[in-house]
C-alpha cells in the first residue's frame, strides 16, 4: 500500500491508474450528486482531494463520514484542475475503517493552542502539528548526520544519576522507597542505604560530565537524550522534560566550540528549509489569529523564513559579555532586568543584541564566573570563564557551551568555591589527573531549536506531550 507521500512523488505518472489510499478525513463536503473528500495519512503536508460520485456503489457510506474518520478509498488518479495540486482521485469504492462521533474535538475551524494541549493525544491529526513532528524528525536525522559526518561518536549517557551536573539543585528525585515510611538517620536525614541504588539519585539535568569521560579517549563524542529540570517555571521557553544535544571535543579551545555551534545551527536551518519545504511554508503562512488562536510566530515583525535564511547565510558576530552588557546599558531603552557588569544576561538582553543591535546571530563569550557552572575554565583575569552562548533573532539563546577546566587544582578550587562535595566528583577529577587535555562542548535544547525553526510561539507546542509544573497528563 502506498503512502500519500509516495503517491504525490509519482504524481502525474499515476494518471489513469487505479490505486488505494488510506488515511483520515480532514474534511468532507457532501451533496446528493457528489462529494469532495480531503484525505491525509500523516506522511506528507499535502492532502489528497478525492471526488466521490453518486454512481459508486458505496456512496451512501460517504454520508456517514465526518472529519477524523479513518477510511480506505480506491480510485483512479486523474489530472487536477484545482490550484496547488497536480493530481486528484476519482473514487471507485469507499470503506470506513474507524468512524467518529459528533464529539470529535478537532474540526476544520481554528482551535486555540491551549485547547489542543489538553488533547495532546490528538494533536498529530492536525496540519500544524503534523508539520511540526515531521520537521522534528528531520532535524533529529540532521543532527546525527551532522555529527557523524564530522567524526563524532554517539554515546548514551545515564538518565538516572547521583550527580548534579549543573550544581543548581533543580532535580527530580528517583526512589523506590515507600513515601509513607521514609527511613531517617539518627540526625533526622533521609537514609538512602536501603533504597534501590543505595544512595540519593535523580533524573539527569545533563549528560555533559559523562560525555567528558568518553571524549578523553574517543576525541569527539555527542549525546542526544532526555534531560530533566524541576525548575518551577511556566514560561513559553521552559519544560520539565526535554531533549538535549551535547557534543564534546578534545584538544580544542572556546573558539573551536563556538565555530562548531555556529555551523550546527546553520546546518539545522538549511536542512529544514531544503527537506521540509512544504511544512515550513505551511507553518509560515498559518493564520495569525489573535486571542490565542494558533498564535503568532516568534518572529512577529518579519517574514520568518527570510529570517532563517539570513541566519543560515550569516557570519555569527562575536562579542564578550563585558561589551554586550555595555551595549545594553547604553541602549536607548529601558530593560526590566539590570544591565550592570555581573548581572545575568536575560532573554530581553539577548533578543535586543540579536534582533536590534547586531540584526543577526551573535556569540557572547567570557561570562562572569559567579553565575556559571563549576567546570568552566577560568580566564586569566580570575573573574570570567571561557563560556559562550549563541544568540539568534526571535529566541535569544539557543546554545550554551564552554571550554572545560582541565587543570586539576583549579577545578578543585572551583568545586570548593561552589560549595559542592568533591568526593562525589572524584571520578571527574580523575580525568584531570590522568592525561588531561583542553576540551569543550555545548548543549542545545532540541525543543528550543525546533521552536525557533518552526516559528512556533510556545515550547509546549513542539513536544508531543509537554511536562510542566502541575502537568504530567498522558
Amino acid at each position: 500500500m502506498q503512502s500519500l507521500k509516495e503517491i504525490f512523488t509519482q504524481g502525474e505518472d499515476l494518471i489513469g491508474k487505479s490505486i488505494t489510499a488510506l488515511g483520515w478525513i480532514r474534511s468532507v463536503r457532501k451533496s446528493k450528486a457528489f462529494s469532495f473528500i480531503v484525505l491525509n495519512d500523516g506522511s506528507t503536508q499535502n492532502n489528497l482531494q478525492i471526488i466521490a460520485d453518486q454512481d459508486i456503489s458505496d456512496y451512501e457510506i460517504v454520508s456517514t463520514m465526518m472529519t477524523g474518520t479513518s477510511v480506505k478509498i480506491t480510485g483512479k488518479i486523474v489530472a487536477s484542475g484545482g490550484q496547488g495540486q497536480s493530481i486528484e482521485m476519482q473514487a471507485e469504492s469507499v470503506e470506513v475503517i474507524g468512524q467518529v462521533d459528533e464529539d470529535f474535538p478537532l474540526q476544520k475551524k481554528a482551535t486555540s493552542m491551549e485547547f489542543l494541549r489538553d488533547v495532546s493525544h490528538l494533536r498529530a491529526r492536525t496540519q500544524t502539528f503534523g508539520a511540526i513532528w515531521r520537521i522534528g524528525h528531520a532535524l533529529q536525522f540532521a543532527t546525527h548526520e551532522f555529527f557523524n559526518n564530522k567524526g563524532f561518536v554517539n554515546i548514551h549517557t545515564p538518565i538516572i544519576t547521583a550527580l548534579d551536573a549543573e550544581g543548581a539543585g533543580d532535580m527530580f528525585k528517583v526512589s523506590t522507597m515507600d513515601f509513607a515510611r521514609i527511613p531517617t538517620s539518627d540526625k533526622g536525614e533521609v537514609d538512602f542505604s536501603d533504597d534501590y541504588f543505595g544512595e540519593e539519585t535523580t533524573l539527569t539535568v545533563s549528560g555533559q560530565l559523562q560525555a567528558e569521560s568518553m571524549v578523553i579517549g574517543l576525541g569527539k563524542v555527542y549525546t542526544f537524550g532526555p534531560t530533566f529540570r524541576s525548575e518551577n517555571s511556566n514560561t513559553k521557553r521552559h519544560l520539565a522534560e526535554f531533549w538535549m544535544v551535547e557534543p564534546e571535543m578534545a584538544f580544542v579551545d572556546l573558539e573551536d566550540v563556538a565555530d562548531l555551534a555556529a555551523e550546527y545551527v546553520k546546518y539545522l536551518i538549511s536542512y529544514a528549509l531544503k527537506n521540509c519545504a512544504d511544512e515550513m511554508e505551511f507553518l509560515n503562512r498559518r493564520p495569525r489569529i489573535k486571542g490565542g488562536k494558533l498564535g503568532p510566530s516568534i518572529n512577529e515583525k518579519e517574514e520568518h523564513l527570510e529570517l532563517l535564511r539570513q541566519v543560515a547565510d550569516s557570519e555569527f558576530k562575536r562579542i564578550s559579555y563585558t561589551d554586550a552588557m555595555k551595549i545594553c546599558d547604553e541602549a536607548d531603552r529601558e530593560f526590566e532586568f539590570p544591565t550592570s557588569w555581573g548581572a545575568e544576561m536575560q532573554t530581553e538582553h539577548e533578543k535586543y543584541l540579536a534582533e536590534e543591535y547586531f540584526k543577526g546571530p551573535v556569540i557572547v563569550t567570557d561570562y562572569p564566573k559567579d553565575f556559571k557552572a563549576f567546570y568552566m575554565k577560568k580566564n586569566e583575569d580570575g573573574k570570567t570563564v571561557r563560556a559562550m552562548d549563541v544568540l539568534v533573532p526571535g529566541v535569544g539563546e539557543i546554545i550554551g557551551g564552554a571550554q572545560r577546566e582541565d587543570d586539576l587544582e583549579k577545578l578543585k578550587a572551583a568545586i570548593a568555591e561552589k560549595g559542592m562535595n568533591a568526593a562525589d566528583l572524584d571520578w571527574y577529577l580523575d580525568l584531570r589527573r590522568w592525561g588531561s587535555v583542553p576540551h569543550g562542548g555545548f548543549g542545545l535544547g532540541f525543543e528550543r531549536a525546533l521552536l525557533y525553526i518552526t516559528g512556533m510561539n510556545n515550547v509546549r507546542d513542539v513536544i508531543p506531550f509537554p511536562r510542566t509544573p502541575k502537568n504530567a497528563k498522558f
